[in-house]
């Protein structure tokens, strides 16, 4: 029976469960393995430790690694729905007057598809999609110089970060690839952590998260801001019940894009 397995085998079966759903409750494992729920928050608290997952208020998520930068392409073609709608949803938080940061990815792009036009709005960005999405969309767009990466068809660099020391912004809008409560909010490479830590250390507002249900316990290679320095997080429903609860208990808003919403 599970509740005759060593410390070893269940931790071994709960990384096996958590690889299939990736977000589990500890309620759930502990009727999984039969033993108490104080049981598997030793275990889950000796596993976290190991780096194997990160422990929410109720359960634990698993920890994924994000090795590599995947081209554009690749990435628009994921959830591209839900990045349609988080876009559509986090553009609406830019009203007249604002300068905002918005930085490279797919997501990001959506934002600044859908930015209405005629509009006292500055947007400065690295995005180099971005500015071609804009057009004559009516609102000011300022795209960084430095070195463009295809990859993510953005420009990066030192001319970038020098462009950006010389601005102010009231808000930040930033797309990320990873998200886990001990990792904090991560990407890819770090000519693109550079560009997103001078965008947050120059925002004097509210800084948002914009990123599809994915990127929740997945963890890339560079920590661009932690959990407390984001005020709000624009995802969609496939977003679970205890990623929400851990971050609102952090104080972040977490708002669900395609929900019906009121601006007053």
């Amino acid at each position: 029976m599970s509740k005759n397995l060593i410390p070893a085998q269940r931790r071994e079966r709960i990384q096996e469960y958590l690889a299939i759903h990736r977000i589990v409750p500890s309620a759930e494992l502990s009727l999984l393995l039969e033993v108490s729920e104080a049981t598997i928050r030793r275990d889950l608290e000796w596993m976290e430790n190991e780096g194997i997952l990160t422990r929410t208020h109720g359960g634990a998520i698993l920890n994924e690694r994000i090795q590599f930068e995947p081209e554009y392409k690749q990435r628009a073609q994921r959830h591209p729905e839900e990045k349609r709608l988080i876009g559509a949803r986090a553009a609406t938080l830019i009203e007249d007057g604002d300068i905002v940061f918005i930085n490279s990815g797919t997501t990001a792009t959506q934002v600044i598809r859908n930015i209405r036009g005629g509009e006292d709005i500055t947007v400065v960005t690295n995005n180099v999609s971005a500015a071609l999405e804009a057009g004559q969309s009516g609102f000011e767009l300022i795209l960084l110089g430095g070195i463009f990466q295809p990859n993510s068809n953005s420009v990066t660099g030192n001319f970038s970060i020098k462009n950006l020391s010389q601005v102010y912004a009231n808000k930040s809008i930033i797309g990320v690839d990873g998200i886990t409560i001990k990792h904090g909010f991560t990407v890819p490479t770090s000519a693109e952590a550079d560009i997103i830590h001078m965008m947050l250390d120059r925002t004097q507002g509210p800084i948002t998260v914009v990123t599809d249900y994915s990127k929740w316990g997945m963890v890339s290679n560079f920590e661009v801001a932690r959990i407390d320095q984001v005020h709000r997080l624009v995802t969609d429903e496939g977003l679970s019940d205890i990623a929400r609860e851990a971050l609102e208990a952090r104080s972040v808003e977490v708002v669900i894009a395609g929900h019906v919403f009121s601006k007053a």
